[in-house]
């Protein structure tokens, strides 16, 4: 089972994925609700789903919101649309991903976006990523493997006391 609750934006002309209730490993997040795309997904939509292994965001997603994958401890892998432009706080805090590639529109990475990520190992910056924040990375113990395409500040404090090479 899959249900999913929107809401119409502010600008009308698209909607907000608000809710999740489901079950299922696999979860397919559909491309538009009542004919406009879903741009984005809120605070806490998928936070606690321990279930979830996969998951399809739509390439219309341009905002991921606080916790929207907290304690998905079984999502290992998942590709970010190429759209999204935005990422809040804690998006994917405690989050079973072991990689993730940035897209080339996210422009930063917010404080504690990936916070005790303990199995992340590898993480590929897009080419339009201008600033990692402080804590972005905090707790993240088995990351190794950072890559930029392009030259980030990068706080000194991104990934807390662990030194990388980057």
């Amino acid at each position: 089972m899959q249900d999913f609750t929107f809401q119409i934006n502010v600008d009308e002309a698209s909607y907000a994925l608000v809710h999740y209730e489901g079950d299922e490993a696999n979860v397919f997040i559909p491309d538009t609700y009542a004919k406009k795309p879903i741009t984005i997904i809120s605070d806490k939509v998928f936070a606690g789903h321990r279930e979830i292994t996969s998951l399809h965001i739509p390439d219309t997603v341009t905002d991921l919101g606080e916790f929207v994958f907290d304690g998905c401890e079984n999502l290992k892998h998942l590709t970010l649309p190429q759209s999204l432009e935005r990422l809040w706080g804690y998006t994917f805090v405690r989050c079973g991903l072991e990689e993730i590639t940035l897209p080339d529109m996210l422009k930063a990475v917010p404080p504690f976006a990936f916070k005790d990520c303990k199995h992340l190992k590898k993480v590929v910056g897009g080419t339009g990523l201008q600033k990692v924040y402080a804590w972005a990375f905090g707790g993240c113990e088995r990351l190794t493997d950072v890559q930029y395409h392009s030259a980030p500040e990068v706080s000194p404090e991104a990934f807390q006391s662990k030194q990388l090479n980057t």
